[in-house]
């Protein structure tokens, strides 16, 4: 490390504490805001669509090794 170098930004939540700011943040909008709750639901449920459908497409054609082009894109 050089000891010129700025110190690396800290995030005060970590971890579980971050989560739970999180889903706090979360539920004092849903239940404060009536028009977030519109928003809440139409985006989880347009993001189970869409993991639904990854699900099952990668479920009927897997990714195959020879699909893969560049393995060890960094090197490594």
């Amino acid at each position: 490390m050089d000891p010129n170098s700025p110190p690396e930004p800290r995030s005060y939540f970590r971890g579980a504490a971050g989560l739970l700011v999180a889903v706090g943040v979360v539920l004092i909008l849903l239940i404060g805001l009536p028009a977030y709750r519109w928003f809440f639901l139409i985006s989880v449920a347009i993001g189970m669509v869409v993991a639904a459908i990854l699900y099952f497409w990668h479920k009927l054609k897997p990714v195959k090794e020879v699909d893969v082009h560049n393995k060890r894109p960094l090197g490594l």
